[in-house]
């Protein structure tokens, strides 16, 4: 078992931080496996932007400080990929949760700072990225706590036949009342068993309820 967290972070000084706030419109992801090496100060992002105006964003990128500079590697009418170097005062959780024995899974832009999902060792890390936080005047909000079976690379907490399954049912209306399809009707259009089905659906809701509701349960 991995302990996965997921958390929300805001500050003037993370990375991007000006650019995320004054331009809430782009969408801004880092490329997973790209900051293996933090000491290099180099990290690829993502950027998308509603109404495609890359102009704007990278003018953002000229003036905010916590752009040492950047180069556009890759771009089409509405994805841009950047490889950016962060000035020396620029504050990143990456270098952090690699201390702690964890590391980046994945991390998105909010409009405010940062939500990031992180794969940690136990709860001790967590409360030492907290006191880094707060010691920094990081704010920090843990959204999501959960534990994850076995190894996953993006450790997200259903399998990807999983989510598909409750995604199909949902969509086919098996959760209203009355019922608007079945097992059987399911199998049929993911080419799978009815008995898997109904294996993943109820596997699917039990860890979905797990993570969302377990605190809530008496003992717990």
């Amino acid at each position: 078992m991995t302990l996965i967290a997921v958390v929300e972070i805001e500050h003037s000084a993370l990375a991007l931080g000006p650019t995320i706030r004054d331009l809430p419109e782009a969408s801004i992801q880092v490329i997973p496996n790209s900051g293996t090496d933090p000491d290099t100060g180099m990290f690829f992002f993502m950027v998308e932007h509603a109404d495609d105006d890359f102009e704007a964003v990278e003018a953002r990128f000229d003036s905010d400080p916590t752009v040492e500079e950047w180069t556009r590697i890759a771009d089409d009418e509405t994805t841009n990929i950047y490889r950016l170097q962060h000035t020396p005062e620029t504050k990143l959780l990456t270098p952090e949760a690699t201390k702690v024995g964890g590391f980046t899974l994945e991390a998105k832009s909010t409009g405010h700072g940062w939500r990031i999902r992180l794969q940690l060792p136990d709860r001790e890390a967590i409360s030492k990225l907290w006191d880094y936080c707060r010691e920094e005047g990081i704010s920090f909000e843990l959204a999501q706590m959960y534990q994850q079976e076995g190894i996953s690379l993006d450790g997200k907490p259903l399998t990807e036949p999983q989510r598909t399954t409750l995604l199909t049912a949902y969509e086919r209306g098996y959760f209203d009342e009355p019922r608007g399809t079945s097992h059987k009707e399911i199998a049929e259009l993911l080419d799978i068993s009815p008995t898997a089905v109904g294996g993943r659906i109820r596997r699917g809701t039990a860890r979905l309820i797990e993570i969302v509701l377990a605190d809530d349960i008496e003992g717990k």
